[in-house]
């Protein structure tokens, strides 16, 4: 059994801040584990914009705390999300999120994620191993 706080992880390596400046990732479950799934906190800072496109995982999202503007970049379908409200990139759309508030998520990712990743040009993640 795992049991595993945000704030005993904060300021570790679990806790990720994006090069970009836009987000906050507090790594709950990584593939270390070896569950099937990693399991993050995020935090996308408001009046900021992230395109992302997770060509390699599955992303299901449930937002906890704020408002965001989701849109389907390869259709223009705009979602606005808000507590309570949850998204899964089940087809491996190429998406961007624009907060409005501050924006609380959270966030299983398949296969998991090893804590290292960050978005490419791209804003894909590699797929990293433990391995790698």
């Amino acid at each position: 059994m795992i049991v595993r706080s945000l704030q005993e992880i904060e300021d570790t390596d679990r806790d990720v801040r994006s090069a970009s400046g836009t987000w906050r990732s507090k790594r709950l479950i990584l593939a270390k584990e070896k569950v099937g799934f990693s399991l993050h906190e995020t935090v996308l800072y408001a009046g900021t914009e992230t395109s992302m496109w997770y060509a390699n995982h599955v992303e299901a999202v449930l937002c906890v705390e704020g408002e965001a503007e989701l849109t389907n970049d390869e259709t223009g379908e705009t979602h606005w999300i808000s507590p309570g409200t949850m998204y899964l990139l089940d087809g491996h759309e190429k998406h961007t999120l624009r907060p409005k508030t501050d924006f609380r998520v959270v966030c299983v990712f398949n296969p998991p994620v090893t804590g290292r990743e960050d978005h490419d040009k791209n804003g894909v993640y590699p797929l990293l191993t433990e391995d790698d």
